[in-house]
Formats: structure tokens, sequence, C-alpha cells
């Protein structure tokens, strides 16, 4: 049996961060497992490629959830990274971390030391961010590479002097004191290629002898001597193996893998665990529970007298755009998954925005987004306006069904079950089309194609949200941090498992409210605090 002094298990966003922080002095050993391969798939390090990988099942897991009776009882997939860098390799690229008073949220709730005073240096180390560079609440010289889109287009350039008009302020810094307002997204780009945590965080520490990365290594259960972790036992080219942790075990397997991991290693909801026949080893109620997710709802107007991102993704206009990035690095290929986005108040009295918008001059099949999970982009030209509501209040689980490392949890995300999520994706949804009414857009726009200006009650919004929208892969908090003496709580502040020694959670599922905005920051930042607790 090799021994390591941390085995960390997922080598997406947080294991990367933390296989190199960790072995960044010489002195610490550290064995890196991850069930998928090495990024060496091309499309991964291509912007665009993500319209690709999202339904790759070589780099992703493609999970799906159960029918879903509060969302249309549809199956949602759910895209997962399955290759060095995780969900980071696969995902939109676009870099917001949420509001401050998320993180006070969390402190509040009893989670010392995760305020917002006390997360922004880790966010600020992380961040290499080429406009903003080094300040008071930015880092410029971090791993994690922040830019500005390479190229604009007329129609998001009209989006945004629309959204002035509707009475948001221009934002160009939505990760700073305030997050209200209309701008382009910032996104984990550098010089025309994807900047993965992979790229960002492991590429660098791969020399070093101290760090042992091992791919296509299925983490099967930690190992266990009593209440204390010990080691993991992993399925590598048909064999199974085991490796000792001197110091700790960590995972980094996200919102899916951790809950399901420790559950099969007998850690979790006793009824959950004799259900599946795993014997209990601890009992903890809120392992796989607490689960949020950013639903967001596509709606998508025909443009007139223009070239969108449909036209520009076919024939000879395509083959001039992958010119354009083997030459300069720049056009469609470098987009990302949304090009403006927009953070609105939907009601008088909120702190902060409750409603995030995604914004893209393009426009695909609704339909089969958000029943397949497919990016179709349409022929003619189009524009999106997708909103997702910030702070949801419904809440899911993901459970093991099976003793079985390879047979996928059962995942009920319970979207829009709430009375507050209802009202808050409807008025949403009324927003977008105030904003596509405004007079900078109309030169622009033709009709609106979906829903149709046939819907219009609050009642047939809400119907249209249950039938058309779907996950915007951002699942959290299914190992929520907090108190012992809380029964949703599943690790401390330190991000130790509750009663277990020597095994810690560092990802996604530690969260215990959901960012308001794309989650991959936050996952950085966690593991960039949760390396610094270790190391001491």
């Amino acid at each position: 049996m090799r021994a390591f002094d941390y085995i960390i298990v997922g080598a997406g966003s947080a294991g990367c961060v933390l296989a190199n922080r960790l072995t960044a002095d010489g002195t610490t050993t550290v064995l890196l497992l991850e069930a998928g391969g090495k990024d060496s798939n091309p499309l991964i390090h291509i912007p665009i490629g993500y319209a690709t990988t999202l339904k790759d099942p070589k780099v992703n897991w493609l999970y799906e959830t159960e029918a879903d009776p509060t969302s249309g009882n549809r199956p949602h997939v759910w895209p997962r990274g399955k290759v060095l860098g995780g969900s980071s390799s696969i995902n939109g690229l676009l870099y917001v971390r949420g509001q401050p008073a998320d993180f006070d949220h969390w402190a509040q709730l009893g989670c010392t030391g995760w305020s917002y005073g006390d997360v922004l240096p880790y966010f600020r180390r992380a961040e290499g961010n080429e406009r903003l560079g080094s300040d008071e609440l930015h880092g410029g010289e971090g791993p994690l590479n922040v830019s500005d889109p390479r190229d604009t287009h007329p129609i998001s350039d009209a989006v945004i002097q629309a959204g002035i008009e509707a009475g948001l302020p221009f934002n160009d810094d939505v990760n700073g004191e305030s997050q209200d307002g209309i701008s382009y997204f910032q996104m984990t780009v550098k010089n025309g290629r994807r900047w993965s945590m992979a790229m960002a965080y492991l590429r660098p520490a791969l020399k070093r002898p101290n760090l042992t990365v091992e791919v296509h290594a299925q983490a099967e259960r930690v190992v266990m001597e009593g209440k204390q972790a010990i080691g993991v036992r992993y399925t590598q080219n048909g064999a199974s193996v085991e490796a000792r942790a001197n110091r700790e075990v960590i995972l980094s397997g996200g919102a899916i893998n951790s809950p399901q991991l420790l559950e099969l290693s007998g850690i979790g909801d006793p009824e959950v665990l004799a259900a599946a026949g795993v014997p209990v080893v601890h009992a903890l109620t809120g392992v796989g529970r607490n689960l949020q997710d950013h639903y967001v709802v596509s709606t998508t107007w025909r443009l007139k007298d223009c070239i969108s991102v449909n036209e520009l993704s076919r024939g000879w206009r395509l083959l001039r755009e992958v010119a354009r990035y083997a030459t300069q690095r720049k056009g469609l290929l470098t987009l990302s998954a949304a090009h403006i986005q927009a953070y609105v108040r939907t009601r008088p009295g909120l702190s902060g925005p409750d409603v995030q918008y995604h914004i893209l001059p393009a426009s695909m099949d609704v339909d089969a987004f958000a029943n397949t999970g497919k990016m179709e982009l349409e022929r003619l030209p189009g524009l999106t306006i997708a909103p997702c509501q910030l702070r949801p209040e419904s809440r899911g689980t993901i459970h093991i069904r099976t003793a079985a490392p390879l047979d996928r949890p059962a995942i009920r995300p319970n979207y829009l079950s709430d009375p507050v999520d209802q009202a808050t994706i409807v008025a949403g949804l009324r927003w977008g089309r105030n904003l596509a009414a405004q007079p900078a857009l109309q030169r622009w726009m033709a009709e609106e194609t979906r829903p149709g200006i046939g819907v219009q009650s609050d009642a047939d919004w809400l119907d249209y949200a249950r039938q058309s929208g779907s996950t915007i892969y951002h699942p959290v908090g299914t190992a929520a941090m907090g108190r012992a003496d809380d029964p949703a709580s599943v690790v401390d502040p330190q991000l130790r498992v509750h009663g277990i020694a020597g095994l810690r959670v560092v990802d996604a599922s530690v969260m215990p409210r959901l960012v308001s905005g794309n989650t991959n920051a936050a996952t950085v930042m966690i593991a960039e605090k949760a390396a610094a607790m270790i190391l001491g």
C-alpha cells in the first residue's frame, strides 16, 4: 500500500487548487485521484468547445436527474466534468463571485470565518484579472486568469443600452462593491484559450516529485478505522487499489460525487444507507440533502437586419471564424456561454439582485435543450434572454441507490417547488420581455419566438418555466458546512466531516447556501481557503 500525507479524490476545480497549494513547499506528499482522463481533447481548450464537451461522454459524466414533478415531470441532464480540471474544463467560462452578502449569510448560519471579509483574500489570491489588476477587491497576479471578451457584438452592445434604458446601471465590475447592473461577462480565458483549473493550478504542479496524479482512478470508498479515515480504495485498469493517507483524505468530487462517496463509505443517513445495502459507519443525516441549483428559463427573439451567432456557426462563415481563431485568437471560437450579464431586483425592499440574466446574440432549440441538454442553434438570427433566480428556496437531494460505486445516484432537484421561487422566476421572465421592448433593440427585433406574445398571465409564465427551464450547472450544498448541532450540516467551518477524524470535503458541496452567480469562482475560493487552513 502506497502512503501519502494527503489523498485528494477528484481533480476538478477544488482538487486542482489543493494539489497545487499543498505541494508547493516540497515537503508534503499528495495523491490526486481522477476518475476521468487527461485534458488532451483540443475542444476543451477552445472556449466555444463547451458546446461539444457538454454532451461528450468521454469527458462528461452526463448525469440525469429523476423525472422532476415540479418542472414538467421531466428528467434533466446534468453535465459534470470527467477529466482533469473537472467541470472547469467543460463549463461556460464565466467568472462571477456572487454578492458579498452571500458570504456574510454563511457566517450568520454558523460558518465562522466565511464572511465576505474572511473570503475576499482568497478570491484575490486566486485571481489574475487582466483589466482590473490588483487592488483591494481584485487580484492581478493569481493563477486563475480572468479576461474581457476579445470581441463584442452590435446586438450585445444594444442589449447593454436597452438595460440602461430599462433602469439598470452599467456595471463593468459585478464582482466589486455592488452586483446591480448590466455588462459583458468576464471569462476564465487566457490568450484566447480556456483557462481551466487544470491549466491554472495543476499543470504548474505536475513537475513536483511530491505530487502523484492517477487518472482513470474510480474511488470506491474511504477506508476507515473506526471513526478515522486512513485511506481510499479505488479501481484502476480493472484492479482494486488501496492508498493510505497519513494525515487526511480530502473529498473534492463536487456536489454529486462527494456525498455519493460519503454514503458509499457508510457515512450518511442510516435509512438511505440501509436501503442501498451499505453498513453504517457514522450516522450523518445531512449527507446528500440541502441540494440547490440555479434553474434557468430561456426566452428567444427572432432578429432582422443582422448576423447573429446562429449564422456564424455554419457554412463559409464558420470557416472564416476558424481562420480568425487560428491566426488572431478572436471571433466565434472565443465565445463563452453568454455575452451579457444583468442583475436585477424584481421587487422593492430587496438588499441586492435576486435574478441573473445570461444574454447571447444567438438562439437555440429551447425544447431540445430543456429535454436533452443539447445545444442546437437555430438557422435564422436570434437573441436569447435567460433569467435564473439567484437564491432559490427549493431544496433537493442526491443519494446512492446501491453499494456499487459506478451506479449513478438518484438526483431529485425539486425545481420551483417553493412559492418564492415561482414568483421570482415569473417576475424575471416578465422583466426580460421588458428589456427586449426597449428602444435600443427595436431596430433589430422581428418577433418573440419563445414563449410567444400569447403568454401573458402569471399562470402561463409559470407553466412555461416549468416546461422549458433547465439546470445552469450550479449544484451545491449536499455536504453543507455548518454547526455540529445543525442536522443539515455535514462539515464544520474547517470543512472537516462531523464526527470523523482525518476527513474533509472541499468543493461546491460544502456551500450552505448557493451564491448569487456562477459557482466556479466561489469553488476556487473555497479550495484556496481550505489549503490555507490545512497548512495552518
